[in-house]
């Protein structure tokens, strides 16, 4: 691929926002992939700037709290080449009052191409694609979904084991106010692994019941599988006591080493991150060889400028 260019994928991409992964096919979450494998090869490069996007306009609106996912679409951004704008909600007039319509609108009228936004509600970012005349990208809305993290975290499987298709998933933790896990369920399901979902009864939901494997028995559940991804007590959306001890959590659900040897020798762990070691990971099992976090990380800037490129016209024919 030359320098400063990148090239059109295999199908034109035609959807305007990206707000999950429930109503993507197969053959999109494929062309997302492929397309960031691309931008992969732009951030092994040793000048990483590419001019794809120049003169574009991207506002990242972030009304939570968020490291990963902010940096890697700023980071993004900025590779290629777009002009970026990131708003959180401490410093912004939503602190005054302001209606999150009212933001947006202020925002829009400064005609940027895509607003980037995480919100504590579910179907903010579907709320904002019916009244807007931006592209929306959703990077969270409450305990609805989370594209771009399933979206990476596809990345990181196939490069590591050069397949989704067949492999065998546990997600382990509080998967019942998990957009991770909701967007993960529907794209691993879709692009054919087999995926069981582990955690305490009180956060075990029953309606992925008809396409995944339930289970609350932890060294059942985690028994020869290829893949384990973990989750992080969501404490800030819990309404009621759904554990008893974070203690006792570790004890039933903590991933340590002695837990990894039931899956298999090549297993590999993910984490969408923040960690909570200690709790739902132990520090040996975060920093060790089968831990692919960090590359989570890395892959999650490839990942979302392949997004944005899709989505400002990089996909179309």
């Amino acid at each position: 691929m030359p320098l400063g260019e990148v090239t059109s994928p295999r199908l034109p991409w035609t959807r305007r926002h990206l707000l999950g992964i429930e109503p993507l096919s197969v053959e999109e979450i494929t062309l997302i992939l492929d397309t960031a494998v691309q931008m992969r090869e732009i951030m092994d490069r040793p000048i990483k700037k590419v001019p794809t996007l120049r003169g574009r306009t991207v506002v990242n609106l972030f009304m939570e709290a968020s490291t990963r996912t902010r940096a890697s679409f700023e980071m993004a951004e900025r590779i290629l080449s777009a002009d970026s704008l990131s708003i959180q909600a401490a410093g912004s007039s939503v602190a005054k009052g302001e209606s999150l319509l009212d933001t947006v609108k202020n925002l829009e009228a400064m005609t940027p191409d895509v607003i980037v936004i995480r919100h504590s509600s579910a179907g903010a970012a579907n709320f904002l694609a019916r009244t807007c005349n931006s592209r929306i990208v959703n990077a969270g809305d409450g305990a609805h979904e989370h594209p771009t993290q399933a979206l990476l975290d596809a990345l990181t499987l196939r490069q590591a084991k050069g397949r989704i298709e067949g492999l065998r998933v546990a997600i382990v933790g509080d998967v019942l106010h998990s957009r991770v896990a909701r967007s993960n369920i529907h794209l691993l399901t879709k692009m054919g692994a087999e995926v069981t979902l582990c955690a305490p009864p009180t956060l075990l939901p029953q309606s992925f019941s008809n396409v995944v494997t339930l289970n609350w028995r932890f060294d059942e559940a985690i028994e020869g599988v290829d893949v384990v991804m973990m989750l992080r007590l969501q404490q800030e959306r819990m309404t009621s006591a759904f554990i008893s001890t974070t203690r006792e959590y570790h004890a039933q659900y903590g991933l340590t080493m002695a837990r990894l040897k039931k899956a298999k020798t090549d297993v590999v762990v993910l984490h969408p991150g923040p960690m909570n070691r200690g709790v739902e990971i132990a520090s040996d099992v975060a920093d060790s060889k089968s831990s692919l976090i960090l590359d989570q990380v890395t892959n999650g800037v490839a990942v979302r400028m392949a997004v944005l490129y899709l989505l400002l016209g990089g996909g179309r024919e």
